[in-house]
């Protein structure tokens, strides 16, 4: 099962640039996070902070128990054994075949046979969909496969966390469909703690269970898909609705007189809220919430139009009959 990440009160910069100054959440286990910001925000950065590849200027990182920056080099090696990391580009190894780079984890970090190394990277290369690709070159498979290739790798050790760095990046739309199903159907599978990195709006409204946004140097707000999806937050109502007004400017943010002659013009309300994805084989995860649960608990009232799908389903009054049981799996 997936492991809690828990971030308190962290600090990173650069010099005189401050990244972030007081980063607070936590990350659910098992559960399928989102972290969405502007360009420049320390998306990036935050993720290499989690697994110790950078130290924060103050602040805890706990996984699992260990608080991830005063850990000792041999206990930080133990602990990066929790995770699986997608890699924005892959960073598949050029002179290795797809075979070769999905085994390296268990060659280099486990004492597994050759017969049992191969059981185990052919099992995760089905699980992606790479079936007989093993002798490709990184050279000779397309950047969908890649991506695929990435994630295989993060998978061989059986991680109980994956980190994956904008994953759809240099992706079309039909390929990031493919990839977002993908995600339901591992942390389905596997039950692992899924933070996901992206700028893809389309991916943040139907994938996680939970969204979080950087900006200006902090976390404006994290939580579950619902509420961050109906919030009317200047900066979050503006990012996951692709909206020019608000806070966001071209480079970062708006100076104070340009926002403040936006306030003239009536805010927009939130977009529909989209049903979230289902795993492929129509059972229910088990950090699936029933559609408009957290809305209702918060008297709050969904976007006109939110939870009917593409084909005109409504999910918020169909449920049951939609999830043929209508409950969670035991």
């Amino acid at each position: 099962m997936g492991v809690e990440i828990r971030v308190e009160g962290l600090k990173k910069s650069f010099g005189r640039q401050v990244i972030w100054e007081d980063v607070t959440f936590t990350i659910p286990a098992g559960e399928i996070s989102a972290l969405l910001g502007p360009s420049g925000t320390g998306k990036s950065v935050f993720l290499k902070n989690l697994v110790g590849l950078l130290r924060p200027d103050r602040g805890h990182v706990y996984v699992g128990g260990g608080d991830v920056p005063r850990l000792r080099e041999n206990e930080l090696y133990d602990m990066r054994r929790k995770f699986g990391v997608l890699f924005q580009d892959g960073a598949l190894f050029g002179s290795m075949n797809i075979y070769d780079n999905i085994a390296f984890p268990l060659r280099e970090h486990t004492r597994k046979s050759e017969s049992e190394i191969r059981r185990i990277v052919l099992e995760k290369m089905e699980m992606v969909g790479l079936s007989g690709a093993e002798d490709k070159l990184p050279g000779e498979i397309s950047g969908g496969m890649k991506k695929r290739a990435g994630l295989a790798r993060a998978l061989v050790l059986d991680p109980e966390i994956i980190l994956a760095d904008e994953p759809d990046s240099g992706l079309d739309p039909v390929r990031t469909a493919y990839l977002n199903q993908l995600f339901v159907d591992l942390n389905t599978e596997m039950g692992a703690t899924f933070l996901i990195v992206t700028h893809d709006i389309g991916t943040a409204r139907v994938l996680p269970d939970n969204l979080g946004l950087l900006f200006r140097r902090g976390l404006v707000m994290f939580g579950p898909r619902e509420m961050i999806l109906s919030s009317t937050h200047p900066a979050v109502n503006q990012f996951f609705n692709a909206r020019r007004q608000g806070p966001i400017g071209m480079a970062e943010e708006k100076d104070q007189a340009e926002v403040a002659s936006e306030g003239q013009i009536p805010q927009a309300m939130p977009a529909p809220i989209p049903p979230q994805l289902m795993p492929s084989d129509g059972r229910l995860r088990p950090s699936m919430r029933r559609p408009g649960e957290w809305l209702r608990q918060h008297q709050t009232k969904p976007p006109p139009g939110s939870f009917v799908d593409d084909q005109g389903r409504n999910w918020l009054t169909d449920w049951d009959s939609l999830t043929h049981a209508g409950h969670r799996p035991q």
